[in-house]
């Protein structure tokens, strides 16, 4: 069976830029590791990068969100440093989910990435509606939300939609 890894905007600024929190911080080891256990199986890999531009605070989210973050080019917008995306296809996301995986072919996927309560439950949850069938699964440990009780929410919501969560 063909495992998927979806790596969710471990990028620079929601670790330790513009939206870090501690939580962020505290996961990239977990992040890395997963990514090197799935890079030794031979399993497919796919990040996912926040992406905006200059104009992101006239934008609908940056009205709701007014802090600028992931502005494409930006030091803050490249995945961290020390997280293999070598061979990898990298995905640039204008929005908390991606709207182009009905495009792929997944058999089994799991989750990593920040933050849980935005961009990890929304990706979660457009890949268990597109493929009711597959399992989807995220890592609690490889994930951190904005607030540690939303990161816990996040968790909860998604289990009660039946994306397997440990």
């Amino acid at each position: 069976m063909k495992k998927t890894l979806i790596v969710i905007d471990m990028q620079n600024d929601f670790i330790d830029g513009s939206l870090g929190t501690k939580e962020a911080e505290a996961i990239v080891e977990n992040v890395r590791k997963k990514i090197e256990a799935y890079r030794e199986a031979g399993d497919e890999i796919i990040f996912t990068r926040d992406t905006h531009h200059e104009d992101y605070l006239s934008t609908n989210e940056g009205k709701h969100l007014p802090v600028i973050h992931c502005i494409e080019g930006s030091e803050g917008w490249q995945i961290r440093e020390g997280l293999d995306t070598e061979g990898s296809l990298i995905i640039d996301k204008p929005t908390f989910g991606y709207k182009g995986w009905q495009d792929f072919s997944f058999e089994e996927v799991e989750l990593v990435g920040l933050c849980t309560d935005i961009c990890v439950v929304t990706n979660a949850l457009l890949l268990k509606t597109l493929f009711p069938e597959i399992r989807v699964s995220v890592d609690s440990s490889c994930c951190a939300g904005v607030t540690p009780e939303s990161h816990e929410a996040a968790l909860q919501t998604m289990k009660m939609c039946q994306v397997e969560v440990y």
